[in-house]
Formats: C-alpha cells, structure tokens, sequence
C-alpha cells in the first residue's frame, strides 16, 4: 500500500547509509589491493575491475557530497541524475536500476551475436559459391 512521509525519508535515509557503509568496505578492500600492488604483487582480473570501479566511485563521491551537505540540495537530486545518470557511485544504485542496466547490456551482447552469426552464416555462402 501507500507509505508514509516519514516511511519515506527512513527508507531514503537507510539506502544512504547503506551506500556509504558499502562504500567505506570498497575503499578499505581497495587500500589492500593498492598496498599489494606497491609490494610487486599482481592482481587478479577480478581485483583489477573492483579497484577501478571504487576508484570511479570515490571521484563520483565529490560531486554527489555537495547534493547531501548543501541544506535542500537532495530535492535537485533526481534531476541532475536524470541529466547525469552515472553520476551516482555504484553503491548507492537501487535494485530496479541493476537490473535495466543489466537488462541493457544483455540486449546489447544478443543483437551483436546476430549480427556475427549473419555475417559468418553469410561469408560461408560466399565461400561455398566460390568453390562450388
């Protein structure tokens, strides 16, 4: 049913806290992963790929901390990610928006396995023409 406004603002308020608890656990794996890497060790494809998604996320921190410090400024909030919308660090990404990003990607990978599917299937006819 419907929530309340005061529902609202705890739930806003938990997601919130949340992201930053999530992001705070990113940046102390990502310190580790750094100070290996100064001691010469080499990291995994995995590694790589989370240290270079933190490190975008805390400089996408800067200018997401001046919505939450500056008094009103969350009301704007959903207008500048309408604008912008990888503004927001990673962590802080609700459910629904996963999954339509997931859901995008996906579509994207099947057109591209069309389109070389088509192109091998159509290269064969050549070829089989050419020696037939």
């Amino acid at each position: 049913g419907k929530r309340s406004l005061r529902q609202k603002v705890v739930d806003e308020l938990k997601h919130y806290y949340h992201g930053f608890h999530l992001l705070w656990t990113d940046t102390k794996v990502a310190a580790r992963m750094v100070w290996r890497l100064l001691h010469g060790q080499v990291l995994t494809r995995r590694e790589r790929r989370r240290l270079l998604r933190t490190c975008a996320d805390l400089f996408r921190l800067v200018p997401f901390l001046v919505f939450v410090i500056v008094p009103f400024m969350e009301f704007l909030l959903p207008v500048f990610l309408k604008l912008f919308p990888q503004m927001l660090p990673s962590t802080f990404e609700t459910e629904s928006k996963r999954e339509e990003k997931q859901r995008k990607k996906l579509n994207a990978k099947l057109e591209l396995a069309k389109f070389l599917r088509e192109t091998i299937a159509e290269m064969a006819k050549r070829n089989k023409a050419d020696t037939g």
